[in-house]
Formats: structure tokens, sequence, C-alpha cells
């Protein structure tokens, strides 16, 4: 499915995608501990909207998204931030091993129809691990969300799921942790003072993030 870049940059700053996204940026980065300074490659940026959050944190990243309209509007919204935007194809990084101390996909694998393929890339120019963010299958979002509008096409995935693709990665990663959030996916006062108190634990959250450690940590 094409999307427009102004439609889809648009939806990260409504009340209910503002919220969505800070909520997914900062488990992303509980998760991952970068550290100051370090290389982060964002893989399918669209228009860079994690790829400025990462960016923002203190990371010096490089996004890649194979669709020029993209990266066109990720350059326009991107000035006077330590980031650079590549047109490829994630399946085929245009990197040698080991380019990045970390990697991340945020919810670009759910459209990729060779998932497993992504992630040896991603694996194999990271140096220190990656994280994903994913559609977690087993929550309210899907139930309300999957096959319409925007969602059309995704794939769903869990944790299940997920460890079978990790369990092809050479070598093999030192460390594998899940988390969700986006428990009531409505953006709501009741949603987000809910979400507040939910642990990140729990797995029905409707945004899988997933942080796969190398062997350097």
């Amino acid at each position: 499915m094409t999307l427009d870049p102004a439609d889809y940059e648009a939806w990260y700053h409504s009340p209910r995608g503002r919220w969505i996204a800070g909520r997914e940026a900062a488990l992303l980065l509980r998760l991952l501990r970068p550290q100051s300074g370090a290389s982060l490659l964002d893989a399918g940026c669209g228009t860079g909207h994690f790829s400025r959050r990462f960016a923002a944190a203190g990371l010096a990243v490089t996004g890649v998204d194979p669709d020029p309209a993209m990266l066109t509007q990720a350059h326009a919204l991107s000035t006077g931030l330590d980031l650079d935007y590549v047109r490829a194809d994630a399946r085929a990084l245009p990197f040698p091993d080991a380019s990045f101390d970390y990697a991340a996909a945020v919810t670009s694998l759910c459209f990729v129809p060779e998932p497993v393929r992504v992630l040896r890339e991603l694996w194999r120019v990271s140096r220190r691990g990656l994280v994903l963010g994913l559609l977690n299958r087993r929550s309210l979002l899907y139930r309300g969300k999957h096959g319409r509008g925007s969602y059309r096409g995704a794939r769903w995935d869990d944790w299940r799921q997920v460890r079978q693709w990790l369990a092809v990665l050479e070598p093999a990663p030192v460390c594998e942790r899940q988390r969700t959030a986006i428990f009531f996916p409505d953006g709501g006062l009741p949603a987000r003072l809910a979400e507040a108190m939910l642990p990140g634990m729990l797995p029905w959250g409707g945004f899988l993030a997933v942080h796969i450690a190398g062997r350097k940590v």
C-alpha cells in the first residue's frame, strides 16, 4: 500500500499519534539503553519520525528507506539533527559488517514478507545489538485494527514467532528481551492513566518491543 508522506507524518502530530509514538520510543530506548554518541541504523525509517527521536536522545542516526518520497520528507524535517538518510532496501543493506553500534526497525518489519532476511541484515551491520518494534497479535489493537485502514496488509506477530526468527541468527544473541506498550490504543485519558500503571512485562500491549543484544554488551 502506497502512503502519502505528508499524511503519514501528520498522524504522528495528532494527539493520539503523538502519545502512541512517545510511548513506543520511550520503551525502545529503555530496552536499548544506548550510549550517547553511539551510531544507530533505522531501517524502514519512512519520514524519519523515530530517526529524529533517536537522534534527539543523543545517537548518530542513519535512516534507510526504499521510498524516495518518504526520504524527501525525512530530509526536510531533520534540519539541525545528527542524521543521514540513504535510499536502500533493508533486505540488502549497502553497509559493511558491524558498521553501526545499534540497529532498529520500528513497525517496518510488519510490512516485509521476509522478516528473517531483514533481521539477518540488521544483525550483520550492528555491533552491539538491535531493537524491533512490532504489531502484537495478542492485543486489543489487533482485534480492532487488523486488516483495516493503514494496517491493511500488515503482519501481526507475537513473542513465540519472534523467538523462531532469532533462532537463525549467527552468532547467536547473548540476550533477548521483550516488553509491550499501548494496552488501550484509543489514547484517551483513561487509557493513558492505565498505561502508566501497567507493567511492560504484560504481553498484551499493541506494540511489541524486542531487544536483541550482541556479543559486546
